[in-house]
């Protein structure tokens, strides 16, 4: 269900000024009440909004799909992202173990001197090497992380709901959030990263109704 702009409006008055009546929402978007009868319908047989006599509109205590659903299209990375935790493409295997624990992360991304992404290295990757019986103090990270372009990431601009999916359907704990940079020539800039844990944090935040 999308809603018009006419009804995201409305939504937002009976958040900050509920309950309240029809009339007086009427009155704050400068409507009769005829015109906004359809729009507060919708609302009220959707689930969003609840009405009771001689008191008013008020937001359903339980959010509807729908009215999630509208919100978590409105977020984008930039707005929710976290500090990126890097290390050096030279650090040995050893180090990067020791930074991920220190941390407490499941991935680290791999840049250089300017901050610009050169691969990805995640708890996998460190296991996989651990088990194989190598010197992980002389190894470095640039054996076995992820290089670029095969790094999966997002940008500041791009919506959660699109960078979540990359999580799911590329089966990776974390994207890098990176913005072009100006050099010449020009990298992948980190900036940010987005987790699993970012996004479920997001989810219950909007299923409780504090975002």
């Amino acid at each position: 269900m999308k809603l018009s702009p006419r009804q995201e409006k409305i939504i937002s008055i009976v958040k900050h000024s509920g309950p309240i009546t029809s009339q007086e929402i009427a009155e704050k978007l400068n409507l009769t009440r005829a015109a906004l009868r359809p729009d507060l319908a919708i609302l009220t047989m959707s689930g969003i909004l609840e009405a009771r006599p001689r008191v008013g509109y008020f937001l359903s205590s339980k959010p509807s799909h729908a009215l999630i659903a509208e919100e978590i299209k409105k977020i984008k990375v930039d707005d929710v992202k976290g500090l990126p935790k890097v290390i050096r493409s030279e650090v040995s295997v050893y180090d990067a173990v020791v930074t991920m624990f220190l941390e407490d992360v499941g991935t680290l991304m791999v840049v250089d001197d300017e901050g610009g992404l050169e691969g990805i290295i995640s708890r996998k990757d460190l296991l996989k090497v651990s088990i194989g019986g190598s010197d992980l103090h002389k190894m470095p990270v640039s054996i076995v992380m992820t290089r670029v372009p095969n790094v999966i990431y997002t940008v500041p601009e791009e919506k959660l709901l699109a960078a979540a999916r990359k999580i799911i359907e590329h089966e990776v704990d974390a994207l890098p959030v990176v913005r072009a940079s100006s050099g010449s020539p020009p990298k992948l800039e980190v900036i940010g990263r987005l987790t699993k844990t970012t996004v479920t944090r997001v989810f219950v935040e909007l299923g409780e109704g504090r975002c």
